[in-house]
């Protein structure tokens, strides 16, 4: 589930971006929404007096809930109520409804979130393919996984508000692929689809968790593949042509292997979880974490130089952005945790000394969800983090 923290961090950072009529309304949805979570069934009359809203106001409120199918008509008030009159209905969220959906398509797997009207996760699953698996098939491996899903946790997609989709590698909003993607999602769902860089929904994610005080957050997920995200100014950014944050491509080695951007020495090419493999000669993460574990020479030699050409990555990205916080994460981080601290003190000596303080720099902490948990929480369309984004890569579609 989404945990409390970050559902707080959420909320408390609202955006200008929406009409004020529209955010007031919101506002009132989630106290009502809150409230029904915390409490369990309540009449109409019990909600008014708790949220303290007029009964017409939160009529309209209900109503709209209702017929969106975020919450439902439980029970009545008849075994308790005393004396004569009809009895009160009973409301209660739908603990069954998907409302927001959350998809993150990277290179040799699909995930899946799904969330209630609360912003809870509700459901989740991941699935295989090879990285070479076109586009195709992978919609219909993240169509099947979708279906799954449901079937496995009782989730019903009818009442979608909207589903956030992203994808892997440098396919910003409004190229061609996320084109056909987001027609594929909207052909299947009747809701609102967004469709952007995996990476950079992320970095969304990472910075809401990182708390409501953070504005300038610089991210990097070392995997499958090496993506990046950046906010700045506590917002998004995407870039003119929408593929900012792109830090796997930056070159770590200039006579280094061809990277399949075409490219040579890409940190990719250094620090992706493929590549790490290759250099230590094993087959899986799991078996680089024995290694580690055991003292392997070459393993600890490979994770050296992958620290520190991130390092240096990042630190001239930091010469140039000065952020706040340097989060750094994905699947090789979890395998090998040292790559951090020594990433940080590459950061730490190339950074210029020039007063005040120095950038935080910390592992990624929502793991292999962050992708579908930055779909998600661009769905909500409420924070500065995505006030005028994707403004210039495309929207809404």
């Amino acid at each position: 589930m989404l945990t409390e923290k970050f559902c707080r961090s959420y909320r408390c950072l609202v955006s200008g971006t929406v009409g004020v009529h529209a955010l007031v309304r919101r506002a009132h949805e989630e106290r009502v929404l809150s409230l029904l979570r915390d409490r369990g069934a309540l009449s109409r009359a019990q909600i008014a007096t708790r949220v303290g809203l007029s009964r017409t106001t939160l009529s309209e409120i209900t109503g709209e809930l209702l017929a969106r199918g975020a919450i439902v008509v439980v029970n009545t008030d008849a075994k308790a109520r005393a004396g004569s009159g009809r009895p009160a209905e009973l409301l209660a969220l739908d603990p069954h409804s998907g409302q927001f959906m959350g998809v993150d398509l990277g290179h040799n797997r699909v995930r899946v979130a799904v969330a209630d009207a609360s912003h809870e996760i509700i459901a989740r699953g991941v699935s295989s393919y090879a990285a070479e698996t076109p586009w195709a098939d992978r919609l219909a491996a993240a169509f099947a996984l979708i279906e799954r899903t449901g079937r496995e946790s009782g989730v019903t997609y009818q009442a979608l508000q909207g589903v956030g989709v992203g994808l892997a590698g440098p396919q910003p909003a409004g190229s061609a692929q996320s084109g056909i993607v987001s027609d594929a999602f909207s052909r299947r769902f009747a809701a609102p689809v967004l469709v952007d860089n995996n990476t950079r929904f992320a970095a969304l994610a990472e910075a809401i968790a990182g708390g409501d005080d953070v504005r300038d957050v610089l991210y990097v997920r070392l995997s499958d593949g090496i993506g990046g995200g950046l906010v700045v100014g506590g917002r998004l950014v995407a870039g003119r042509f929408g593929v900012a944050g792109e830090f796997g491509h930056i070159t770590a080695d200039r006579s280094g292997d061809v990277c399949r951007c075409g490219k040579r020495g890409c940190l990719e090419t250094v620090a992706s979880v493929p590549a790490v493999l290759r250099a230590c000669r094993l087959a899986t993460i799991e078996d680089l974490s024995a290694a580690l574990a055991t003292g392997d020479s070459t393993a600890i030699t490979t994770i050296e130089r992958v620290a520190t050409a991130v390092g240096r990555v990042l630190a001239d990205a930091a010469l140039i952005l000065n952020p706040e916080q340097i989060v750094i994460g994905g699947r090789l981080v979890r395998a090998a945790p040292g790559i951090v601290a020594r990433a940080g003190a590459i950061v730490e000596a190339e950074l210029v000394p020039a007063g005040g303080d120095r950038p935080r720099i910390r592992a990624a902490r929502l793991g292999d969800d962050d992708g579908t948990l930055g779909a998600i929480a661009a769905l909500f369309k409420q924070s500065p983090l995505l006030a005028g984004y994707p403004e210039t890569a495309g929207s809404m579609q």
